[in-house]
């Protein structure tokens, strides 16, 4: 079974009532971004998303949807390992896909396709930026400036 028809399957399984006429696609992905599902809520947008293609007039939007789902698989992931080699080193990628989010959001209006894109603009921006206040916390440059001593300097306290 390819992917396109196990997403189409999972969407339907989702049983969501997508109501006036909205897209069930839309509709699966808000039902998962919604309880947590963020990978899951990624697979069923950019199925449509791809079928779609650059010539579709959401496409962006669709995309930045993607991106903020993206952004918090990473920092699910993060989360749940931070001490593992490559899960523990997410909160970067998850910064940027949040802030391509929201330059792929910011051109439409604060309510389209019945989404409030207002209020995912502000999680994106407001998640990007505590992700960064965290990344400076963790980043021992923030607290301290290494010195050298050698060639006739010698370490300054």
């Amino acid at each position: 079974m390819k992917k396109t028809e196990r997403i189409a399957e999972f969407v339907a399984e989702l049983g969501v009532d997508s109501g006036n006429g909205s897209n069930p696609y839309l509709a699966g992905y808000f039902e998962c971004f919604n309880s947590g599902r963020y990978y899951e809520a990624h697979d069923v947008l950019e199925d449509l998303w791809l079928r779609q293609g650059k010539e579709h007039p959401d496409y962006a939007f669709h995309k930045g949807l993607i991106q903020l789902a993206g952004g918090f698989v990473h920092l699910r992931l993060h989360h749940l390992y931070p001490e593992h080699p490559k899960h523990g080193r997410r909160l970067a990628p998850a910064r940027r896909l949040l802030l391509l989010a929201v330059r792929n959001l910011r051109p439409y209006p604060p309510d389209h396709l019945g989404v409030d894109v207002s209020l995912a603009l502000r999680l994106a921006e407001e998640t990007a930026v505590a992700i960064g206040e965290m990344e400076e916390q963790n980043n021992p440059l923030v607290s301290m400036i290494p010195r050298l001593s050698g060639m006739g300097f010698q370490e300054r306290r």
